[in-house]
């Protein structure tokens, strides 16, 4: 039996996994963006929210670790070229996209409401569905 360190803290959050279907090919990386309020969703904006890359190789599931009860939106994109952005195509992503709650896509991201879940003491799973427009 291992004994706890002196002094360590023990985590005081949940782990949050998130499991990717639907991806085109194993190019480039998945990014993925956890905001905790609309303001910051879907691109974590003002370094607000929890990010990770990911290569797509290796994108079946990946986990945000330790994460403070509250309510989240997961926004992912697929940068199939490595460049850090999604590209587009006369507006259009290029790029494979999802969210949290398979949150639907209309003219643009989903509101963050539609895409927020809860995450308490308990770890949550949230699979989503990897999106292609072209």
């Amino acid at each position: 039996m291992a004994l706890p360190l002196l002094g360590a803290t023990p985590p005081t959050g949940a782990d949050v996994t998130v499991s990717v279907t639907h991806l085109r090919s194993t190019d480039g990386k998945v990014r993925a963006c956890m905001a905790p309020q609309k303001s910051a969703f879907p691109d974590c904006r003002g370094g607000v929210g929890m990010e990770l890359s990911v290569a797509a190789d290796k994108a079946g599931a990946f986990t945000f670790r330790n994460v403070a009860p509250g309510t989240y939106a997961i926004a992912l994109i697929h940068d199939e070229n490595d460049n850090g952005k999604i590209d587009k195509a006369l507006m259009i992503p290029k790029e494979g996209f999802g969210f949290s709650r398979d949150a639907p896509v209309r003219m643009g991201p989903p509101p963050f409401s539609a895409a927020a879940f809860d995450v308490g003491k308990e770890n949550v799973r949230q699979p989503i569905k990897m999106r292609y427009l072209l």
